[in-house]
């Protein structure tokens, strides 16, 4: 935590902005379940896994972006 200064004068902690190290886990996570489940043959839960990672990237690039630009 970084302290910051506020207007009365006081000291704050502020948490920096973390670009959603968490999106990325969870989309590699869906990622070797779809490809454990398409190697045993349930395509089913092979694809919902890897549109739910793809969602996931898509949320990860979107908040890394923006706390590149911030």
């Amino acid at each position: 935590m970084y302290p910051v200064v506020i207007a009365d004068g006081m000291l704050e902690h502020a948490i920096p902005l973390q670009g959603g190290g968490g999106f990325l886990y969870w989309a590699i996570v869906f990622f070797v379940l779809a490809i454990i489940a398409a190697a045993v043959g349930a395509r089913g839960v092979a694809g919902v896994s890897m549109e739910i990672a793809r969602i996931f990237v898509l949320i990860f690039i979107i908040l890394a972006i923006v706390a590149l630009l911030l």
